[in-house]
């Protein structure tokens, strides 16, 4: 068993200076922390992997394929692979566990 709290993760992305930063990886699936700063643009192209975010903070908007919609905390987004999708008009700093299936191919990486 493993356990991850939330702050401890949080600390750790933001002590990295970066976007993401994976916490969990097993063949069939992988975890991470995204976090998008009030006014950021989501820079992410579709992954070759599904995928599944949980707002844990902040607030903002989804667009997937052509479907837009509010997120918030709480609110989960399913994204399937191959599809586009970028998080906008972020109101509030955004941070998002991210669930990759399966696991997600680091960049650079084939």
């Amino acid at each position: 068993m493993q356990i991850f709290q939330v702050p401890g993760l949080r600390e750790k992305l933001r002590a990295s200076h970066a976007s993401y930063r994976e916490f969990l990886r097993v063949p069939s699936m992988s975890c991470g922390l995204y976090s998008l700063p009030m006014g950021a643009d989501d820079p992410q192209v579709p992954h070759t992997e599904d995928e599944v975010y949980y707002v844990e903070s902040g607030e903002g908007r989804i667009r997937v394929g052509s479907e837009d919609q509010p997120v918030s905390p709480g609110t989960i987004v399913f994204v399937p692979k191959g599809v586009e999708h970028k998080f906008h008009s972020i109101t509030a700093d955004l941070v998002l566990l991210v669930v990759f299936s399966p696991a997600r191919t680091p960049p650079g990486e084939s």
